[in-house]
């Protein structure tokens, strides 16, 4: 599978998450224990644009304002968020993006396969989120999750260690990919609203 399609495959159901995402429904809360479905989206939002100079060989830093100072009572925010990541999508759409090293938003250079795997696993994993808090039902293919399954087990434990991903959740070996991502991240895969 060549790596410029993991982004825009991991993408297409997440856009389709937002267009179905109610108005009422940002306050309901998520699998990600810190977000509610409002703060999920800020968190998209405001981590977009490094995701995508992460993918032009760009450093940008984050926004100076936190991401709870996002508004999203004023204007099209599912319009914004989708706009955000079409150009994420499209900075990932290239071989050069995969090749040779990047910037996270920070100085410190990573390796640009390592920086896409995560962006294509914080699309599916709060995809996901997302989904879940509002009743939908998403399906990745089954090679995306592969690939996902691969990135997330390479750096589960450090991203426990940071506080990224809370305590890993048993998940049988015979479960879903998706599942097993999430058991990963520290999701548990029966999460109800």
């Amino acid at each position: 599978m060549p790596d410029i399609e993991l982004t825009a495959r991991a993408a297409a159901p997440l856009l389709e998450i937002i267009r179905n995402v109610k108005p009422n429904q940002l306050d309901a809360r998520t699998p990600c224990a810190e977000f509610d479905v409002r703060a999920l989206v800020n968190h998209l939002l405001f981590w977009g644009p490094s995701l995508e100079g992460a993918g032009r060989k760009e450093s940008v830093p984050p926004p100076a304002a936190a991401e709870s100072d996002i508004d999203l009572t004023g204007g099209d925010w599912a319009a914004d968020l989708e706009a955000s990541v079409g150009r994420v999508v499209a900075a990932w759409s290239t071989p050069a993006a995969w090749e040779g090293a990047t910037h996270m938003g920070g100085p410190m250079e990573l390796p640009a396969s390592l920086v896409g795997g995560m962006v294509v696993g914080e699309l599916v994993v709060h995809g996901w989120d997302v989904a879940q808090a509002t009743g939908q039902r998403p399906v990745w293919d089954d090679g995306l999750m592969d690939y996902v399954y691969e990135e997330v087990a390479k750096g589960a434990e450090q991203g426990r260690q940071m506080g990224v991903y809370g305590p890993e959740v048993t998940v049988p070996a015979s479960a879903p990919t998706l599942d097993r991502v999430l058991g990963l991240t520290g999701r548990d895969p029966a999460w109800t609203r």
